[in-house]
């Protein structure tokens, strides 16, 4: 068998069983944390200030970065206005999806309060209640269920049926999900050592299937899972870890929270191998982030970045990161508020936004690496995500 015949053969073992073309996909639904959320944290707990959103927004947007994440790409890429977060009641507009993600947040809860730990209490569990809830109710205004509503209804126009979705744009949707970074850096600040932490992952995965099994349940049938980035390569981490020379790899990352991390994703993949035999008409799309992150930390220099480790926004320290004077904050100087944990000049060199979270331009480049399907699992691009594939 010569190397073309076999190389046409894995080809063909890929193929969809059913090429639909482009997916049309009606709406957005995000599950995450800080990595998607477009102000859902900001809106329960207070908008995360300037400079963040500088970049894009020019004023702050919800989002712990200087413009864009990720999932505002996402939506750009399929022709979709940005998510409004779930929590946001200000100026809201769910007719095309809505995001469900919160900076903090883990896939199974924390035993803390969020000023204690700064974990959100909004876990993958609650998303996937606040998810159930939204389909129902959203739903029901559209349906104009009782007499109050639709007399109210009636005179608006149906104002708020139309900041809806409708029911088939459920089936009709994308549902991403990116969490489980925070769960993993949970254990190391309860002193858990590597081994304690990866023991505790299976658990995370099975959580994490139910919540998507549930979202199957209501109508969820085209599913975008990201694994977790390299947690070792986080200014933060490295800041906040003891962390030997022994221990630091070729890049300058901390190689034991990266072999957690890397664990993690091997397990996350296994799920999702699985979720395709329990869930057979759903199309599931494994999107390893993981090594284009690392690849762009890596080469930093190469694709046009600074030190890939020193933050824009901060103050002090090694890295520019101080997690006692986080990214905007403010102190009295001669009863005059000022920014001291301000950005940096030109925030399209550096990759680390605030030391934990990436900048726009970062993410910019992490999804023209992703949208092609050239990190995916199965190798199809974004716009073609509803088609199930043979493997």
């Amino acid at each position: 068998m010569t190397m073309v015949t076999q190389i046409l053969i894995v080809f063909l073992c890929l193929v969809p069983t059913q090429i639909v073309g482009n997916c049309n996909f009606a709406a957005i639904f995000n599950f995450g944390d800080s990595n998607s959320d477009t102000g859902g944290l900001s809106a329960a707990f207070g908008q995360a200030p300037y400079p963040n959103g500088e970049t894009s927004f020019h004023a702050p947007a919800g989002r712990f970065s200087d413009g864009r994440l990720l999932i505002d790409f996402i939506a750009e890429g399929l022709d979709l206005p940005y998510l409004s977060a779930f929590l946001d009641s200000i100026g809201s507009n769910f007719s095309h999806g809505a995001n469900f993600a919160t900076a903090g947040s883990t896939i199974r809860p924390q035993n803390t309060t969020m000023g204690q730990s700064g974990y959100s209490p909004i876990s993958l569990d609650v998303q996937g209640v606040q998810f159930t809830d939204f389909h129902t109710r959203s739903q029901i205004i559209r349906q104009k269920g009782t007499s109050f509503i639709a007399v109210l209804l009636f005179f608006t126009g149906n104002i708020f049926g139309q900041l809806l979705p409708k029911e088939e744009d459920f089936s009709q949707a994308l549902y991403t999900f990116d969490i489980g970074q925070n769960d993993l850096t949970a254990g190391y600040k309860l002193n858990m050592s590597t081994d304690q932490v990866k023991a505790y992952v299976p658990d995370l995965l099975f959580q994490l299937s139910n919540v998507i099994k549930k979202v199957y349940a209501k109508g969820g049938r085209s599913f975008w899972i990201h694994n977790t980035g390299p947690v070792g390569c986080l200014p933060y981490v490295m800041d906040r870890f003891m962390i030997t020379t022994a221990q630091v790899d070729k890049y300058g990352c901390a190689n034991p929270f990266n072999e957690v991390s890397k664990y993690f994703n091997l397990l996350l993949k296994k799920s999702v191998v699985q979720l395709r035999k329990e869930l057979p008409l759903a199309a599931f799309t494994y999107v390893d982030v993981y090594s284009v992150k690392y690849s762009l930390i890596g080469h930093a220099k190469k694709l046009g970045f600074e030190n890939p480790f020193l933050a824009c926004c901060g103050h002090g320290g090694k890295y520019n990161y101080n997690r006692f004077i986080k990214c905007g904050s403010k102190k009295v100087v001669n009863g005059k508020e000022i920014v001291i944990a301000s950005s940096c000049k030109d925030p399209s060199v550096r990759i680390s936004w605030d030391g934990t979270h990436f900048t726009e331009a970062a993410n910019k480049w992490i999804f023209d690496q992703i949208v092609n399907g050239s990190f995916s699992d199965p190798p199809i691009p974004l716009s073609l995500a509803c088609n199930r594939v043979n493997h």
